[in-house]
């Protein structure tokens, strides 16, 4: 594997130098292909595994462009660290370029749940993280807070090794996934014993390789990054996913700037529009797509009553439906005349409520139950074809139980609205 300098904006790319015409793959999110045990990134046919440690070396040094070339599919696994390419960056040097660097500012918090990992970003004036890392039957349980920047991450974090449990060798190697593991770049936990060929070389070695981790999945954003991550029981899956959340809302804040600029002197006066309504926020870019949604609600089809989330603004949301004929309640409602039952506007209220409430730091593993609707009122039937826009706002939060007020509407014509009464429980 060798270090080459690359153009600014070129960003981090592995070449292949083994393939046919030498092919690279870009260092992005978007590229990400696989995540058990380890970060792949593949372009077409080409592939590169185990990408983790040598981009968590440039994002800690504040390495923007560079080209990793390889003459195989996986960086040299060296000692399970990443200290010897931070050996190699210190020989290299590194070079100031004179383009702006544009940080990735965090906004507003985002959580990611994936199976035992919970992983959070919140707004910090830098990049900080805050890991627990932890092993079956809590074994090995380890803290570990850090302000990263060069300095710190080549001191505190270079050297934490890759590890795992004697009980995941045999499914590691089935999977083959651990071809070339040994102890020496390596440390495995047998029961309370740790087995490794040298000291451990921190006194949370474990926690401090999973920050490690997080740094390098962190860096497939492709720009330096200020935030406070918290990580519980991280994987790559789950750092993966905050990524792509963190992109997702880096767009948003473009496109909501974009369409919030201020309007143009018309005649040397401002003029004023209002601001976007709920049916025109159908075709901006959704705060949650259906992939999303589903990670939040439980329901499923045919109940489930929200297709995207357009927007969520403090206490307030809202968010749509795709009516279609193909909805199974139209077989019977009515066969000659369907229309969507009013019922299922008033489900679909209950739902963005919940997600509303769900999305929520402190409510994360909860569930909303639908306790009671009142002042209901069905005023436009809803036919197949129609965009329903379910715009919600809570209106009060006592312990568990809530109390909100929806309005469904199509092309701007309230269709139905409500109140409704829902409690959070354990999932």
């Amino acid at each position: 594997m060798a270090f080459l300098p690359a153009e600014p904006n070129t960003g981090i790319k592995f070449r292949r130098s083994d393939l046919d015409g030498r092919p690279e793959v870009e260092a992005r999110i978007d590229n990400v292909s696989e995540t058990n045990r380890s970060t792949t990134l593949a372009k077409g046919n080409v592939k590169i595994h185990t990408v983790e440690h040598v981009l968590s070396t440039f994002s800690g040094l504040g390495i923007d462009n560079v080209i990793v070339e390889l003459d195989a599919n996986e960086p040299p696994i060296a000692d399970g660290s990443s200290r010897q390419y931070l050996q190699m960056v210190q020989t290299a040097g590194i070079v100031s370029q004179a383009e702006k660097r544009e940080p990735i500012t965090i906004t507003s918090p985002i959580e990611i749940k994936d199976g035992d990992s919970l992983i959070s970003i919140f707004p910090h004036p830098t990049l900080k993280i805050t890991c627990t890392s932890a092993g079956p039957q809590g074994r090995f349980t380890q803290l570990f807070s850090l302000e990263i920047n060069p300095e710190s991450w080549a001191l505190d974090l270079s050297e934490a090794r890759t590890f795992c449990f004697f009980e995941e060798i045999e499914y590691l190697i089935k999977n083959g996934l651990i071809k070339g593991g040994s102890l020496e770049n390596a440390v495995v936990i047998r029961e309370d014993a740790v087995l490794t060929n040298e000291p451990l070389r921190y006194p949370e070695e474990f926690v401090r390789h999973k920050i490690l981790d997080i740094v390098g999945d962190l860096a497939l954003l492709g720009r330096p990054l200020t935030g406070h991550v918290v990580a519980i029981k991280p994987s790559h899956g789950a750092n993966c996913e905050l990524a792509r959340q963190i992109q997702i809302q880096t767009r948003k804040s473009l496109v909501a700037t974009q369409v919030f600029a201020p309007p143009p002197l018309v005649g040397g006066v401002n003029s004023s529009e209002p601001e976007l309504q709920p049916q025109a926020l159908a075709t901006s870019t959704p705060v949650m797509d259906i992939m999303e949604v589903m990670k939040v609600l439980p329901h499923r089809y045919p109940f489930l009553m929200v297709d995207r989330v357009l927007k969520i603004e403090g206490n307030k949301i809202i968010a749509l439906k795709n009516v279609t004929i193909n909805e199974g309640y139209f077989q019977g409602h009515f066969p000659n005349h369907p229309i969507m039952p009013g019922v299922l506007q008033l489900e679909a209220v209950a739902q963005v409520a919940g997600i509303l409430m769900l999305k929520k730091l402190e409510n994360l593993g909860k569930i909303a139950y639908f306790m009671a609707a009142e002042r209901v009122k069905w005023r436009n039937p809803v036919r197949p074809g129609d965009t329903l826009i379910i715009d919600v706002d809570l209106v009060k939060m006592r312990g568990k139980l809530g109390k909100a007020k929806g309005v469904c509407s199509v092309n701007g014509t309230i269709t139905s609205e409500a109140e409704v009464t829902f409690v959070l429980m354990d999932a």
